[in-house]
């Protein structure tokens, strides 16, 4: 992206232009501080936290505090710090060429200095755009000193500067983040002396080398994610960085339903269409493995869990429409039978529960259903429809059944469109939607034991 051809192009113009040097955190300050005042969204795409969590990193950035998000996997803890970038401004003016982003009446490198000296108000400048200002680095127990604070460089030595001399050094990626925002994801994974190295930038923000110690002031603003298990029992965290971090913020899982299923319908790619009400089931059966026994809650269970599943039920409608040409494809409940079996891998279950694991999920899954039935069919007389198929009306589902055969394997019942209004399906929609909600109603009935299901590998059949 190129910055606007109007920006100023040299120091002399850069203050001419009334430009003044301003810190990171004072800029997130004003910039968070302008959008709450006018009503603007400062967090795009992150839901379910407007009650909980937002408030409280509000504030944490209001009062300039390097912050650390505890929470289990799947959270949306990185998303939320990729949104900081948006609180930046959109262009920043720093000195062209120079090593780290210096403003250019403002350096801190020695030879960033010596250049503003030499060439004053002809000191050149080029612009940084905001999306370049937020550096993120996953700490893996293989990081070095030399990755995040920096080391001296050999080519430097051997271009015949000497040892002693600071312009040896080659900068890790914090120095290099000067004037913007470094995130650190799962922060405990860091090794001690790793996190030993970090104390000086966040407190006194200099940054010590090899035995070097450049009094650089840095401005960063320093944010990490961390597990709540691994950041405050294990000990994996050093005292001292810990108070490092003026707030630490929990975030959780979406509290109810519909925060759940805004999470899946906003990040899920789904190749076919997935109703409202399948979305709910998938959303409540991830709220029941996270509320099961037989899971290890320690390692929680993603929200893209959900996704996944959801992009999974999508899946299994596509390739159903296209082995029976119906069109739209549609998801339908049949179609949830893959998630167990394709997902199982996506959650830890307790030590004693090898063997069961697909057990466990079909069993919450089916929970999930009943549930979503129960509150979508709710007060509704549904003994027609167990009547029709105790006189013969047997219904056939399944991978090569398109749902205009379901549909016509049931005579024509008041009660069937009253199940499609429930479900959020009119008259004139598609056989596949209106099948979809049938199909639901069906399984609800089988689930209360009110009416009978067979089953082989491509075909289920409800009857009496």
């Amino acid at each position: 992206m190129n910055p606007p051809e109007n920006l100023p192009r040299t120091a002399g113009e850069l203050r001419a232009a009334g430009y003044r040097p301003r810190g990171i955190k004072t800029e997130i300050h004003d910039n968070l501080l302008a959008a709450l005042r006018e009503g603007r969204n400062p967090w795009p795409g992150i839901v379910g936290f407007s009650r909980t969590v937002l408030p409280q990193f509000e504030r944490a950035l209001l009062a300039g505090h390097d912050v650390v998000l505890l929470g289990e996997r799947g959270q949306g803890k990185t998303r939320l710090l990729r949104t900081i970038a948006g609180l930046l401004d959109e262009w920043t003016p720093v000195i062209e060429g120079a090593e780290l982003a210096e403003h250019p009446l403002d350096p801190i490198t020695p030879a960033s200095i010596r250049r503003a000296a030499e060439l004053g108000d002809e000191l050149p400048v080029t612009w940084l755009h905001r999306d370049e200002r937020y550096t993120e680095k996953l700490a893996t127990p293989d990081t070095s000193v030399g990755d995040l604070i920096g080391d001296v460089d050999p080519v430097k030595v051997a271009e015949g500067r000497s040892l002693g001399d600071p312009e040896t050094i080659h900068f890790g990626l914090v120095p290099r983040a000067h004037r913007g925002i470094v995130a650190i994801n799962e922060l405990p994974d860091l090794a001690e002396r790793i996190q030993v190295a970090l104390l000086n930038v966040m407190e006194e923000r200099d940054i010590q080398v090899r035995g070097y110690t450049l009094r650089l002031p840095l401005d960063v603003l320093m944010v990490a994610t961390a597990n709540p298990e691994d950041y405050t029992n294990r000990g994996r965290i050093i005292t001292p960085l810990k108070d490092r971090f003026g707030a630490e913020i929990r975030t959780h899982y979406p509290l109810d339903v519909a925060a759940e299923v805004d999470v899946v319908r906003q990040e899920a790619n789904l190749v076919a269409e997935v109703g409202e009400p399948l979305l709910e089931v998938l959303a409540r059966f991830v709220r029941n493995l996270r509320e099961s026994t037989v899971i290890d809650q320690r390692s929680g269970v993603s929200a893209r869990f959900a996704v996944a599943a959801a992009e999974t039920v999508a899946a299994a409608a596509l390739r159903r429409s296209a082995l029976t040409g119906e069109q739209p494809a549609v998801a339908r409940p049949v179609d949830l039978d893959a998630v167990p079996a394709v997902l199982r891998g996506k959650v830890e279950f307790e030590p004693g529960e090898e063997g069961r694991e697909n057990e466990h999920l079909v069993h919450l899954l089916r929970r999930a259903v009943a549930e979503t039935a129960r509150d979508r069919f709710g007060g509704l007389n549904l003994r027609p429809l167990v009547e029709a198929v105790a006189d013969g009306h047997l219904v056939a589902t399944g991978e090569k059944v398109p749902g205009a055969d379901l549909l016509a394997a049931l005579p024509e019942l008041p009660v069937l469109h009253e199940v499609a209004a429930r479900a959020g399906v009119s008259a004139d929609d598609p056989p596949g939607r209106i099948a979809a909600a049938v199909e639901l109603a069906l399984e609800s009935l089988y689930l209360a034991r009110q009416l009978a299901k067979d089953s082989d590998d491509a075909t289920t059949v409800y009857g009496p």
